[in-house]
């Protein structure tokens, strides 16, 4: 009896390295990219702008990401243009793509800033980062930190 115990001692502590391996391996995460389609204004008045901001978040990952929240800030020519949060839950496939559309609130000296300096240009350069809050898995929260341009629209 205490060779049986003895071998079961011995094969458990062969396994458990490569358990903790696999286990070390599900842990890993790599960051989704996040892109930004298109922005749309939709109402403006003295003090504030809404646009509405269609994203892009890509899932580099070989497992399903659920998405239950973005938190994020865009700028254009290294100035704050707007910052926001989404949090309307959605699910990005393994190795595939969503997008969604947030609304998003800029100030008039920012938004006139940026704009007149692109007057007739129809692409903008951006500058987008922030934080994805995922709703499972080890990893709750995951930076961000994208650039890129966009057409205007």
């Amino acid at each position: 009896m205490p060779d049986k115990r003895l071998r079961i001692t011995r094969l458990a502590a062969l396994l458990m390295p490569l358990l903790m391996l696999g286990a070390c391996s599900t842990l890993e995460l790599e960051a989704p990219k996040l892109s930004v389609v298109s922005m749309k204004m939709q109402s403006a008045d003295l003090f504030a702008q809404r646009a509405l901001v269609r994203m892009r978040v890509q899932n580099p990952n070989a497992r399903e990401l659920p998405i239950k929240g973005i938190s994020y800030r865009i700028e254009v020519n290294d100035a704050e243009f707007a910052q926001g949060l989404s949090d309307t839950p959605f699910v990005v496939p393994a190795m595939g793509e969503a997008e969604f559309d947030v609304q998003v609130t800029a100030n008039l000296g920012s938004v006139l800033s940026q704009l007149l300096s692109h007057r007739g240009a129809d692409t903008l350069n951006y500058h987008l980062r922030g934080e994805v809050s995922l709703s499972s898995g080890f990893l709750r929260r995951v930076p961000f930190d994208e650039r890129g341009s966009v057409k205007l629209k």
